[in-house]
């Protein structure tokens, strides 16, 4: 797609920290899994488009698990904030 048929230049990719682990695995990130996203990334880039990402929390916290579990929905939605930073 040449850039003047695309409407946009910079796009935001949001992706889940779940998104960065192997399903049922313990580990937080797999490195298979984030060669894949690097690869669709990479093509994103190649067609032109300015991307910036957020990459989630999830694989080291779930806010809501842990309010469920009796913690504050404020805090543990707070330490998922800083998971999101750690990623």
């Amino acid at each position: 797609m040449g850039e003047k048929e695309r409407s946009f230049k910079r796009a935001i990719l949001k992706l889940s920290g779940e998104a960065l682990r192997e399903p049922g695995s313990k580990d937080n990130i797999s490195p298979e899994i984030v060669g894949r996203i690097a690869s669709e990334i990479s093509t994103a880039l190649e067609s032109g488009v300015e991307l910036g990402i957020v990459a989630g929390g999830g694989n080291f916290w779930r806010g809501a698990a842990a309010s469920a579990r009796g913690m504050d929905r404020a805090t543990a939605d707070y330490v998922g904030m800083l998971a999101t930073v750690m990623n």
